[in-house]
C-alpha cells in the first residue's frame, strides 16, 4: 500500500529542489554514502554526506525552514595526468539552508529558498571564488492525500538560480508525483525520476533516473599546457534501482544502485570553459544510507 504523508509533512518539501535542482525530500537528518568506482581506470569517486533541517512553525500556514548540508567528496586519481593530482584529492561543500513558505490560496502554497555555500578544495584561507550563492521560487499543488481523486498527485514549479551552473539566469523546476494505485507511483522531474513499488508501509522498490554532482573552486588549481584551471565539475547521469526499508514510521534505511550512462569531470578556467578532461569512463554507481523522515 502507498503510505500517504499527513498533509503537514508536506509543508516545506520544496526547499531541497537546489543541489543539481536537488531532490524533493523530506529529511530532517540523513547521513550518505556515494561511490563510483575504477572502471577501465583507476579513479575512484566518493562522497559523503550530511544533512540537518528544523521548520519552525511561524503562524497558520507558515513556516521557516532552517538547516545546513556537508558533502566531502574524495576524488582518488590515480590515472596518469599531466599535472600533480595531490591538491584535487578532496572537494568540500558547505551549504546553510533558508527558506519561507505560505499559504498562496486555497490551492497552492509558496515558498522561496536562500541557499549560500562554500565548495572548494579548502587547502587555502577562503576567498571570494570559494562562495556561491543558489535560490528559488516555488509553487506546490499538493493533493497527495485528496481521497476524492482517483489519482492524488502533488506538482511543483518554480525558478531556480544555481551559481555553479555558470548559467546567469534562472532555470525552470518542474517535478510531478502521481499515486496510479494502492502499490504503484511515480514521479517525473529532474533530478530524479522514477517508478515506485510499494510492499507495505515499511518497504518499496523502485527504478529510477537521476542527476548527480557539484562545482568547487581549486584553491591551488595546475596549470596545464598553459591554461590556469580555477574550478573543477563532475556531471553524472545514471539509472539503476532503488530500495527502502522503514525501522520506525520515521527512521528508514536505503541503497540505490545502478550505472552512470553520463559522467563528465572537468577541469574549467575562470570563465567556466573546459581545460581538461579527467576519466569519463562510465561506471557503477552506489549510493546509500540512513534518513530521519517527517
Amino acid at each position: 500500500m502507498v503510505k500517504r504523508k499527513n498533509k503537514g509533512t508536506m509543508v516545506w518539501v520544496l526547499f531541497f529542489c537546489l543541489y543539481y535542482g536537488q531532490a524533493q525530500i523530506t529529511d530532517l537528518a540523513r547521513l550518505e554514502y556515494s561511490f563510483i568506482p575504477a572502471s577501465k581506470s583507476e579513479d575512484q569517486y566518493t562522497r559523503f554526506r550530511a544533512i540537518l533541517n528544523y521548520p519552525i512553525k511561524l503562524k497558520k500556514d507558515k513556516y521557516l525552514i532552517v538547516g545546513g548540508e556537508y558533502n566531502s567528496i574524495i576524488l582518488n586519481l590515480e590515472d596518469d595526468y599531466p599535472f600533480e593530482t595531490s591538491k584535487l584529492d578532496r572537494i568540500h561543500v558547505i551549504d546553510l539552508i533558508f527558506g519561507y513558505t505560505f499559504k498562496w490560496n486555497e490551492k497552492w502554497r509558496a515558498g522561496i529558498q536562500f541557499n549560500p555555500r562554500i565548495a572548494s578544495t579548502l587547502t587555502s584561507p577562503l576567498t571570494a571564488d570559494d562562495y556561491f550563492i543558489n535560490g528559488g521560487v516555488f509553487l506546490i499543488d499538493n493533493r497527495i492525500n485528496d481521497s476524492s481523486l482517483e489519482h492524488p498527485y502533488r506538482l511543483i514549479i518554480g525558478l531556480t538560480y544555481n551559481a555553479t551552473t555558470g548559467l546567469p539566469f534562472p532555470l525552470p523546476f518542474v517535478s510531478y508525483t502521481r499515486l496510479i494505485n494502492e502499490s504503484w507511483s511515480y514521479n517525473a522531474g529532474i533530478p530524479k525520476s522514477n517508478i515506485k513499488y510499494t510492499f507495505s508501509e515499511k518497504s518499496n522498490i523502485q527504478a529510477f533516473v537521476g542527476l548527480d554532482g557539484y562545482m568547487a573552486h581549486l584553491q591551488d588549481p595546475p596549470t596545464i599546457n598553459g591554461q590556469d584551471s580555477e574550478y573543477i565539475s563532475l556531471s553524472v547521469v545514471v539509472g539503476g534501482v532503488g530500495y527502502e526499508y522503514c525501522f520506525t514510521e520515521h527512521l528508514a534505511a536505503y541503497m540505490y544502485t545502478g550505472f552512470t550512462f553520463r559522467l563528465n569531470n572537468v577541469l574549467r578556467n575562470k570563465n567556466r570553459d573546459e581545460v581538461f578532461r579527467l576519466n569519463d569512463v562510465n561506471a557503477f554507481y552506489l549510493r546509500t544510507g540512513l534518513k530521519f523522515k517527517i
